[in-house]
């Protein structure tokens, strides 16, 4: 049994399911010699700080079987990829506005035959606004190192009302969230509460951020890129 594998039935993983994210490992490490898609390349560290921190955001409770998701700046597929592999039933989007790495996704898709999974190359600006994308998730997750502001006006316009954004968050959550509130607000959001987790061998000190959709986003969001990371609404 590999690093990855044995990590993986660890954290709950049928070992069908472990040996799916042992491919995506390998194609990874495969692909990273071409793109720049981590700088976390040794099996035990991608282990846990990809992939079992990526499944750690089932801790909010809000995605459940058969949700319909979609990762914004999904990169390298975290954490929408490894969340659908742990469990096939999801709907998932992945985003990204760089074409390479979206290649990089469809192949890891094809090599895991997952159904069920659509990759987009768009940004969040431009995505947001088409009413094919717009307001049709249950949850929309996020492990981009925007700051909140920014990223509740690029994903909340995803969100259907009573569904859920969750940002994955490292130790200073808490003041995101102060800083954020306006912006959250704004977008038909509320915040519900920051989940701390912690994962074993590593020094994470990581957060879930919940924010429900209350209200329809205005119209007028996401404003045009560069605003939402340039002018965060504060």
């Amino acid at each position: 049994m590999s690093i990855i594998t044995d990590i993986l039935t660890s954290n709950g993983a049928s070992l069908s399911c472990a040996e799916k994210f042992d491919i995506y490992y390998k194609l990874l490490i495969e692909w990273n010699e071409k793109i720049n898609l981590t700088a976390i390349t040794e099996e035990r560290d991608a282990a846990l700080k990809h992939f079992v921190d990526c499944i750690s955001a089932f801790k909010c409770g809000k995605i459940k079987s058969g949700s319909k998701i979609i990762d914004v700046g999904t990169g390298a597929g975290f954490p929408g990829l490894p969340l659908k592999i742990y469990d096939e039933s999801l709907e998932v989007t992945l985003m990204d506005s760089l074409n390479k790495r979206i290649n990089f996704l469809n192949e890891v898709v094809r090599e895991l035959n997952l159904d069920k999974v659509e990759t987009v190359h768009s940004r969040a600006e431009e995505l947001g606004k088409n009413k094919a994308y717009r307001e049709k998730y249950d949850v929309c997750v996020s492990r981009a190192v925007a700051n909140l502001a920014t990223l509740s006006e690029l994903c909340l316009p995803f969100v259907k009302v009573g569904g859920y954004f969750v940002s994955m968050k490292g130790p200073k959550a808490e003041e995101e969230v102060k800083d954020a509130q306006k912006a959250i607000k704004l977008m038909g959001g509320e915040f519900v509460e920051i989940l701390n987790y912690a994962i074993d061998e590593t020094d994470y000190d990581h957060n879930l951020v919940i924010i429900k959709k209350v209200m329809p986003t205005p119209g007028k969001y996401p404003r045009n890129a560069p605003k939402p990371a340039k002018e965060p609404i504060l």
